[in-house]
């Protein structure tokens, strides 16, 4: 039996990378036996890697083997004369997930190093310690969301401890290679086309989702998806047998829930991990998909497919496609829809969205489309508070401030909204805001020489009532 190559390397990385940091950093301190430190580096390999195992409650063979083969020589230990059944009988990695929930002492000495030299030693274990997480969900065909949630929960752990992800992609982490290498059909499809600026890295763009407002469930839900991928490169690039899973997704939510934001986020992380070669993102409805006239429905479906071409394909309100009963030109575009998501999967990934009870009629409407739209992300309704914070967002971007009665009024506005299904949420904070600024605009003309506060200072005379008939609509 030989150890996983891919966790091997990824092992190797964070020994070798950390072991003289660990050392330096212990070499200052009088008494300290720093030969001994090399061990305690690779105990914390070992516990990283068996926590990772663990997280999911399957241990399998390969996973085993590879723990055996690869510490049982540097600790030690028994561990080289075990078996996978001997690690299970005897539970050396039942229950080591738990040690994901906190800060090792290692990262915390790394990390108070960091606050008082002004290094970035934690970072480097943060890079190391992810590319060891991806290398154990590669190791099985099948990740499972299990896996993939217990590396975002290692990246919050580290996180508390002041460790964030390095400025490049971690050592190990896949990227685009495998998908646009020399002599790739991206590769030679890119040389037909205009060359287009680097893909933006995959930490700026998660950072990106992080800074939206609220949506704690749906950044969940995306970075699982983008962590999956990360898992599956890997595997591609080891010659691993990888999974075919669909790419494509169901946005169920009420209109002004970051629907939009997120599918063009989405459309760029797909590009960086090498899914699609251009990342942009389409946006249409049905409008844009049906024709009136026979035969040109499948027509202007193909058209729209070849605009989102390697890019992402959103369509809006696309349960509208399934009303209007068995003849309308609707079901024509559904059916060339099924037809072209399976013969373009390789270039191009389809988001459909609407509200959450239409969108789950829609998928059920064509088999075909139950199998290639298997994952759904809700966005919820915006909260009060939530709604604040994107008011002032906007404002701040605008260079505008709300004073304390002012913002006491904008919360009783957004309080006194009903949160039907026709309640636009973001859009909703956009259209009052703008209105308290044109409200603002046409008060202060009539200041004579207004000062600069004046000018950026939204009043409880510039907000509505929540019962103004002449309000944002």
């Amino acid at each position: 039996m030989i150890a996983d190559p891919g966790l091997e390397s990824a092992v190797d990385a964070f020994v070798d990378t950390l072991t003289p940091i660990v050392t330096t950093l212990a070499g200052r301190v009088e008494g300290v036996d720093t030969a001994a430190l090399a061990t305690d580096v690779v105990q914390e390999a070992f516990n990283l890697s068996a926590a990772f195992v663990d997280c999911d409650g399957i241990h399998t063979d390969a996973e085993l083997w590879s723990l055996i083969m690869l510490f049982g020589p540097r600790l030690g230990t028994d561990l080289l004369r075990a078996t996978p059944a001997d690690l299970r009988n005897g539970g050396l990695v039942t229950g080591k997930a738990a040690w994901l929930d906190e800060p090792s002492v290692m990262l915390d000495l790394l990390a108070r190093a960091d606050r008082r030299d002004g290094s970035a030693h934690a970072r480097t274990y943060h890079d190391r310690a992810i590319a060891v997480a991806f290398a154990i969900a590669a190791i099985d065909p099948y990740t499972s969301e299990a896996e993939l949630a217990a590396i975002e929960g290692f990246r919050a752990t580290m996180a508390r401890a002041g460790a964030g992800p390095g400025p490049a992609r971690p050592p190990g982490v896949p990227g685009t290679e495998a998908a646009t290498g020399p002599g790739s059909a991206a590769a030679t499809k890119a040389e037909e086309r205009p060359e287009l600026p680097p893909p933006p890295p995959l930490e700026e763009l998660m950072a990106e989702l992080d800074e939206l407002v609220g949506l704690g469930r749906v950044k969940s839900e995306v970075k699982l998806v983008t962590d999956l991928i990360r898992v599956q490169n890997l595997r591609r690039q080891r010659d691993l047998p990888v999974l075919d899973q669909s790419r494509h997704l169901v946005f169920a939510g009420n209109p002004g829930t970051g629907k939009t934001t997120v599918a063009r986020l989405l459309a760029q992380i797909y590009r960086t991990l090498g899914v699609v070669e251009r990342g942009h993102l389409v946006e249409t409805d049905r409008s844009g998909l049906v024709a009136g006239f026979v035969g040109q429905t499948a027509i202007q479906v193909r058209a729209v497919f070849d605009d989102a071409d390697e890019g992402v394909l959103l369509i809006d309100e696309a349960y509208a496609l399934a009303r209007g009963g068995e003849r309308d030109f609707g079901i024509e575009a559904i059916d060339t829809l099924v037809k072209l998501i399976e013969d373009r999967r390789d270039s191009i990934v389809v988001i459909v969205a609407g509200y959450p009870d239409e969108m789950d009629t829609f998928v059920g409407s064509n088999p075909g489309l139950k199998s290639r739209f298997p994952k759904t992300i809700v966005f919820p309704d915006y909260s009060d508070d939530e709604l604040m914070a994107i008011f002032a967002s906007l404002g701040e971007k605008g260079g505008y401030h709300a004073d304390e009665e002012a913002e006491a009024k904008v919360r009783a506005w957004f309080a006194a909204q009903p949160r039907d299904k026709g309640f636009g949420n973001g859009r909703v904070a956009r259209n009052l805001f703008e209105f308290a600024v044109a409200r603002q605009a046409s008060r202060v003309v009539t200041i004579d020489d207004p000062t600069d506060d004046q000018l950026v200072t939204l009043t409880a005379e510039d907000i509505p009532d929540p019962a103004d008939p002449h309000g944002p609509a």
